[in-house]
């Protein structure tokens, strides 16, 4: 409990900090990231760092990957970080994750990590005006649906809330519902979760 409390405070205070966009917040941050003696600080630090445009954003992804890759989990973790990221372009880093040697359509977890933490933890990118994030999710779920119907299912469920959002939204989220109704060769799952969000 005695080490607990104090990285708990830590880990509240570190966001903050970073919220600053000063090289002394990034340089603690880092500081962190590097020394960090246990999996919470290091991955506090690297989700903050992701939130800036910096080198220390670019050195603490491809260390922490070059560090845990033969570790499915972390792995997971280092996808998921990404695709939470509230920084302008985090669809576009998603876009790129999906041809990266570590992921692949065919492992469930991975599918979750990266294309499920957009679309469920990450609002502010996967509600975009413009609708690239349903876009882009809707096509991952037609994609993934012939290898895993049950997962594109749990995606799509990102989906069944369209009628709490304004109506250009609505409008952009019901689409791709429709469009999942149309699809040639859908699955039961994915078609039960479109037709009730739509009923």
């Amino acid at each position: 409990p005695g080490a607990v409390a104090p990285r708990s405070l830590k880990t509240l205070c570190l966001p903050y900090l970073m919220t600053l966009d000063e090289p002394a917040a990034r340089e603690t941050c880092f500081a962190q990231y590097r020394r960090g003696v246990n999996m919470t600080d290091v991955i506090v630090a690297l989700a903050c760092l992701l939130e800036t445009e910096s080198p220390e954003r670019e050195e603490a992804l491809a260390d922490f990957y070059e560090r845990w890759q033969d570790e499915p989990l972390v792995v997971d973790k280092w996808f998921a970080l990404q695709a939470a990221a509230g920084r302008p372009g985090t669809l576009g880093e998603v876009e790129r994750l999906l041809s990266h040697s570590a992921f692949t359509l065919k492992t469930p977890n991975r599918v979750r990590a990266l294309i499920g933490t957009f679309a469920h933890g990450n609002p502010a990118a996967f509600h975009a005006a413009d609708g690239g994030g349903y876009r882009f999710v809707a096509d991952r779920i037609l994609a993934v649906d012939r290898l895993n119907p049950q997962v594109a299912a749990r995606l799509a469920g990102a989906f069944s809330r369209w009628r709490r959002f304004d109506p250009a939204r609505q409008t952009l989220m019901r689409r791709e519902l429709e469009r999942f109704l149309a699809a040639a060769g859908i699955s039961r799952d994915v078609f039960e979760i479109a037709s009730k969000s739509l009923a």
